[in-house]
């Protein structure tokens, strides 16, 4: 099966009071279509620098980047803009929703963006926000939604497009533990069913443990958790 996303020995160091700092040292991952991938670590281990990374949002200092296929390493601004646009979406763990725009709104926001015509976009939001279980607060607006429902409608506008790739950092972070481990479930089976790769970085272990692959992150690089 392919791989949606492959990071071979990224390295990245940033300068600091005229002291080079090594936060990834050769860091190694590859998720495939259907995978749900954690990505565990103390905090300041350079997780979210590999989501960054991994999303065209950062540059290594050196290192490949292969987002479904395609060669992102020394891509420059508008190719990489292009491959964030067609091939990754972004949850969060603030759900960034947009407070006028309702539900509905909201999750058909990337494709009216791209240029889909009003009919279009609602209708296939309409469809992943019944997916997600929504389908009773099209019409609400996010301060009448809990925080539940509001990382739900956040996933469903991040899958609308239909990308290779789902970079998450810590969807479930503000949310109690029963609400947490369905959402979760929520975004797992979409992977699943959607057949694309999905990297989470998570604190939760015992949500890590439910993924099909672990990768934790200690002093920069990457180790592939055997189970």
């Amino acid at each position: 099966m392919q791989a949606v996303l492959e990071l071979e020995n990224i390295k990245k160091s940033f300068s600091q009071a005229n002291q080079k700092i090594e936060v990834l040292k050769g860091a190694n991952l590859k998720i495939k279509k259907g995978q749900m991938a954690s990505l565990i670590g103390p905090s300041g281990s350079g997780k979210t620098t590999i989501l960054q990374i991994a999303g065209l949002l950062d540059t290594p200092n050196s290192g490949k980047i292969l987002i479904n296929g395609i060669d992102a390493s020394k891509a420059d601004d508008e190719v990489r803009t292009k491959i964030r646009k067609n091939h990754i979406g972004f949850v969060y763990q603030s759900h960034h929703l947009l407070p006028e725009f309702s539900a509905l709104e909201n999750a058909a926001l990337p494709l009216l963006i791209q240029g889909k015509n009003k009919d279009e976009a609602f209708a296939a939001a309409k469809k992943i926000l019944e997916e997600v279980g929504l389908e009773d607060r099209f019409d609400h607006k996010p301060s009448q939604l809990s925080g539940g429902q509001q990382q739900r409608v956040a996933i469903a506008r991040a899958l609308i497009s239909r990308p290779s790739l789902i970079l998450a950092d810590e969807p479930t972070g503000n949310l109690d533990a029963e609400i947490a481990t369905k959402i979760f479930g929520i975004l797992q089976e979409l992977v699943k069913s959607y057949e694309i790769g999905c990297l989470v970085v998570t604190h939760n272990l015992d949500l890590a443990q439910k993924s099909d692959k672990i990768f934790t992150i200690k002093n920069g690089v990457i180790s592939f958790n055997q189970r």
